[in-house]
Order: C-alpha cells, then structure tokens, then sequence
C-alpha cells in the first residue's frame, strides 16, 4: 500500500520537481517579435526567440524567466503549474514610452507604460555589457546554458537587479497645517454654534483648549472629517464642564 502511496505521489509531482521545456511565442499587438532574449534566472540559461517569435527553454516550478528586446520593456514571469501544463505560452511584450511617441496608434490596446523608462533602459544597458562577457553554450537551435568559469555571483547580482522596483522619487510632503486652522477651514462656523451650542465669541478659546490636548496633533495628523468631528464633540463636553465649573466658583 505504501509503494502504491509513493507512486501516486511521484507521478504527481515529478513534473514540478524536474525541469521541463516550456515553449511559446513573444508578441506585441498580434506581431510576433524576433530576437527576444529569455532568461532562467534559477538556472543561468537562455535562449533567443526566432524570426517566427518562438522560444524554448528548460524551466520547473518556481523558476523565474525574464524576457529582453531592445525597444520593449522586460516582462518576468514565475513559473506556475498552469504554465507547466500550458503546451504554448503567448508572451506580450510592451514599446518602451520613449519608442511610443513616434508611433502612429491606430488601435492600440490598453498599455501600461513604465513610470520611469530611462531607469528600465539603464538596466537593460547594464545587462547587455555584463553579457558581452560569456558566451552562451548553445544546445539544439535556441536553447544555451553560461560557459564554466564565469562569475555567477557577479551574473546573479546583474539579474537580481532587473527584479527590483522602480525607485519612486521622492515626493515633497506640504507642512502640516495647523489644528485650529485645519478646524476652522474644513467645518461650518455653524456647526460650532448648532452643533456644539457655542457661543460666537468661544469658538476660538474653544479651538484653543482642544489644540492644548495631545490628541490634536494626531488628529490633524491623520485628518478625516469624521475623526475630526468626534474629538471635537468630545472636547465639547469637557470645555462646557470646565466652563460651568468656573461660573459656579464666581
């Protein structure tokens, strides 16, 4: 019963255990695109899509294949079971931004385009000197694996860097308003007098005492309305208190 258990299992998983060879075609808009450089980042092969857009190239699960043309963005794709099961992949590339200015869009898809596209050029740049380095050991007709002797620590880094995220730039953060002006520019000066029953001539020694609690930096910190309008309600109830309790002292 146990053989059985193990073979079952076997026959299950040896497809996601040992590589296998994932075929497909690259495309942009229906074109098919030749010359296409497909990279195993996992097992440091590649292989070149021909003048029909077609590749194969060994992969198993989990491994991650990047596609890299000139004049398109580079795509990433990991390695799923409905990959594996898929007999041929249709990979779709997209222009650079730069490249789609001086296109004539007739009918054009949804595209989206890198927010910052000389920063996917300067990879792709640094890609093409670290490869200028090896030559690819070519097996059959696309397929090649990195010749012995190479710095895969040096390789691995350069590839690593096309996975990281396009730096943002640093956006600058407008000052903090302050609690009362915040107060007095985002509510009605009547709901300081219908809502909270103040006195014309007390909402800014109200504003004052709710401005003196810790809790109105935080508030006009991570400001909503409704946050805004719960402090001062609450507020409203101590300063009415503290009011009444001066009056009773006259």
């Amino acid at each position: 019963m146990k053989e059985k258990l193990l073979s079952l299992f076997l026959f299950f998983t040896f497809p996601f255990i040992f590589s296998q060879t994932i075929k497909g075609k690259i495309v942009f808009n229906n074109y098919t695109i030749p010359n296409v450089e497909v990279i195993n980042s996992n097992s440091k092969t590649l292989t070149v899509s021909d003048a029909n857009g077609r590749f194969s190239i060994a992969a198993k699960m989990n491994d991650i294949l990047v596609f890299v043309a000139k004049d398109y963005e580079f795509k990433r794709i990991v390695i799923n079971p409905s990959i594996l099961k898929d007999k041929d992949l249709n990979i779709e590339l997209v222009l650079k931004a730069e490249e789609l200015k001086e296109v004539v869009i007739t009918k054009m898809p949804s595209i989206k385009l890198s927010s910052d596209a000389n920063y996917e050029q300067e990879i792709l740049d640094q890609y093409g000197l670290e490869k200028s380095t090896y030559a690819p050991k070519v097996i059959g007709v696309n397929m090649g694996t990195i010749e012995n002797g190479i710095d895969f620590m040096r390789i691995g880094g350069m590839i690593a860097g096309l996975f990281k995220k396009e730096k943002e730039p640093k956006k600058q953060t407008a000052p903090m308003k302050e609690f009362k002006d915040l107060a007095s520019e985002r509510l009605d000066k009547r709901f300081y007098l219908e809502n909270l029953k103040l006195k014309e001539d007390e909402i800014a020694l109200f504003l004052d005492f709710c401005d003196a609690d810790p809790k109105a930096k935080e508030t006009t910190k991570n400001f909503n309305v409704l946050g805004l309008m719960d402090f001062l309600l609450e507020k409203n109830i101590a300063f009415k208190k503290l009011a009444s309790e001066k009056n009773n002292l006259k």
